[in-house]
């Protein structure tokens, strides 16, 4: 009788890029946002430094208690955003780092959604290279930092942003 080695089939292993937009999406399910849950994996040499998820600050009272103000005062999605109780996915990601003390230079952030013009300012002063995001938001003037700034912005599932 011989032995026959493990059988052949077809890999269904994800690639690492859809590897990591999972984990953002599950990392999402976390939000306590009323509109839009938001997840965020910031890697470097295939390896997880830190997540985010959007959602207030610790120990305060969440959107899901207290209601959201944003929606109370009818603020279109991508404006005003400083009228938000809540922090955003890649803001918690890239204050995880520096509260641990983990470097993030160099790094590739996995977002669920493409980042907005405050978190597009963080993720270039923290030195983040790469970002990959699943779902576009409104802020053009984001994606023209984030150019200019030579960081790479990749939507997965369609054309580069």
């Amino acid at each position: 009788m011989s032995k026959k080695g493990p059988s052949k089939r077809p890999s269904q292993r994800p690639s690492w890029d859809e590897y990591f937009m999972q984990i953002a999406l599950m990392v999402a399910t976390r939000s306590t946002c009323l509109r839009r849950q938001v997840g965020a994996v910031i890697v470097k040499e295939k390896r997880i430094l830190t997540t985010g998820y959007n959602g207030a600050p610790s120990g305060l009272p969440h959107c899901e208690e207290v209601g959201c103000l944003r929606e109370k005062m009818g603020i279109p999605s991508g404006q005003r955003q400083e009228i938000c109780r809540g922090l955003h996915a890649e803001q918690n990601a890239i204050i995880q780092a520096a509260l641990y003390g983990i470097k993030i230079k160099d790094s590739v952030m996995y977002c669920t959604h493409q980042p907005c013009l405050t978190c597009s300012k963080m993720i270039i002063n923290a030195g983040i290279k790469k970002i990959f995001f699943k779902e576009d938001y409104p802020d053009p003037l984001a994606s023209e930092m984030l150019v200019e700034a030579k960081v790479d912005l990749i939507k997965l599932g369609g054309k580069n942003a």
